[in-house]
């Protein structure tokens, strides 16, 4: 009952944090129309989000290995709480912003709930739980695009935030009082250079890739800002291979289980994106036009269903597989299971049975790939790293979700006819930069090593110390101490 109770708070905090980024996408016309400001400043509202999260999940994620998980969840859950009550009564696009970077904050709290599964439950319990937590960010995200245009339509955009705020609420509750403090740590101090560099290189390269479409790639401060993002993660990861105490440890990026998952985070981030931004905007356009189909806002919402019903699904059942074969499996069929789910689209998409096909394939690969990706981190890297190897892993996928909006949007606002709308080339030419995108992400997914190889890499750069046993090859990897 214990172990029960403390998945279904971390599960819920998870699923209102995805729900939350992904839920002001489809409304951000009518926020824009109702705060009076334009559709470019209403952008701000994702992107403030984004560069929080962003910045903000490494530092707490490590913040959490070192005095306490549960402690820091509670923190994060009550800004998230904050943020989101702010955000319902925001009465302008300011108040808004400031509520949607407290949101952001919570960026962290996938990383402290794999650290919290993977210090609390038994061990054969840990693959299918972080498989569901995992699945659970690519669920929420589908059910924000789903539930997103009923709600406007029906009440108003400020419920957008008041229901996911039930959800917040029963989490902080259950971690108040349900759930005990992890009593793995990892002390040490805080890398303030190390958050410093790492925070202005990624709001750097996030603000260039988010508002790059409006500014112009070739403008001045957009080039600038990727120079400058660029030149600040080098000298990040130069800062941390010289301090005693780091904030992500460098070592952990020379194995191969390590940096193969980060970059399938990555594409799979991109994809995911791309099809929230593709399908709803193919789906409501005028049939008139010969390639849309005329839908509503909720109609189009609810033909990602099926996409959220499979991540349901095929969550779970990557940790079972991942528990079995470990994740090189799972992450490699479901990156194939992506690849096709936009090859068809791009090689046509004018009947509906094209368009639910691929949000089955995207759902069954995103389901399979998320689960599997998390389960890889944690049984390539020490159990006191768990925070901050799980909270790269998160960035990654943070920041392929921005870039993939982005050369997505761009793709399809570069390509209309005389009215403005998007042309069918347009949609033929996004489905197939993310099935060629998707492609890498089958790569990097063959590039995972083994169980036995892993834990062997794992042993050999420093990062762990215990030979595998044959029942703890698909099982994370314990000190003496948990044993």
């Amino acid at each position: 009952m214990h172990s029960t109770l403390l998945v279904l708070y971390l599960s819920l905090g998870g699923l209102a944090f995805a729900v939350l980024q992904s839920l002001v996408a489809p409304a951000l016309s009518t926020i824009a129309r109702d705060l009076n400001v334009s559709a470019s400043d209403g952008s701000w509202v994702i992107t403030a989000y984004l560069l929080a999260a962003s910045v903000l999940t490494p530092i707490l994620g490590r913040l959490g290995d070192m005095v306490g998980k549960r402690r820091v969840l509670i923190g994060v859950l009550a800004t998230l709480a904050a943020g989101t009550l702010l955000a319902a009564l925001a009465p302008n696009l300011s108040v808004l912003i400031a509520a949607r970077v407290l949101q952001g904050a919570a960026g962290a709290i996938l990383p402290l709930s794999i650290g919290i599964v993977r210090d609390e439950l038994d061990r054969e319990k840990v693959g299918v739980v972080v498989g569901l937590l995992s699945a659970i960010f690519g669920i929420g995200a589908g059910v924000g695009i789903v539930g997103a245009g009923p709600i406007v339509e029906h009440l108003s955009w400020h419920w957008l935030f008041w229901l996911p705020l039930v959800l917040v609420v029963i989490a902080l509750l259950g971690a108040i009082f349900g759930m005990p403090e992890s009593p793995v740590r990892t002390p040490g101090r805080l890398d303030v250079l190390g958050s410093l560099l790492l925070s202005v290189s990624l709001v750097s390269l996030l603000l260039a890739i988010s508002k790059g479409q409006s500014w112009g790639w070739d403008a001045g401060k957009t080039i600038g800002l990727l120079i400058a993002g660029v030149v600040l993660m080098v000298a990040f990861v130069l800062a941390e291979l010289r301090v005693a105490e780091p904030l992500v440890d460098m070592r952990l990026m020379k194995l191969r289980a390590v940096w193969s998952t980060d970059l399938v985070a990555m594409i799979l981030g991109f994809a995911m994106f791309g099809t929230f931004l593709l399908v709803p905007t193919l789906l409501q356009l005028p049939a008139a036009t010969g390639y849309g189909f005329g839908k509503s806002v909720s109609q189009s919402g609810l033909f990602l269903l099926p996409t959220v019903v499979m991540m349901v699904f095929f969550g779970p059942l990557a940790g079972l597989l991942s528990r079995r074969f470990g994740p090189k499996l799972p992450m490699f069929l479901g990156t194939v299971s992506v690849v096709v789910a936009f090859t068809l689209p791009g090689l046509g998409h004018g009947a509906i049975w094209q368009v639910l096909a691929s949000g089955v394939l995207t759902g069954t690969g995103i389901g399979l790939a998320f689960a599997a990706m998390s389960n890889a981190i944690i049984e390539a890297v020490p159990t006191a790293q768990t925070g901050e190897a799980t909270s790269v892993n998160t960035i990654a996928r943070t920041i392929g979700s921005s870039i993939g909006t982005a050369i997505v949007a761009a793709v399809i606002t570069s390509n209309t006819t005389a009215q403005g709308l998007p042309t069918d080339d347009a949609f033929t030419m996004g489905f197939w930069t993310c099935a060629g995108v998707a492609v890498l992400a089958v790569a990097a997914a063959l590039a995972v090593p083994s169980a036995r190889r892993r834990h062997d890499q794992a042993v050999a750069t420093g990062v762990a110390d215990l030979p595998p046993e044959p029942d703890e090859l698909h099982l994370p990897h314990l000190h003496h101490s948990e044993k």
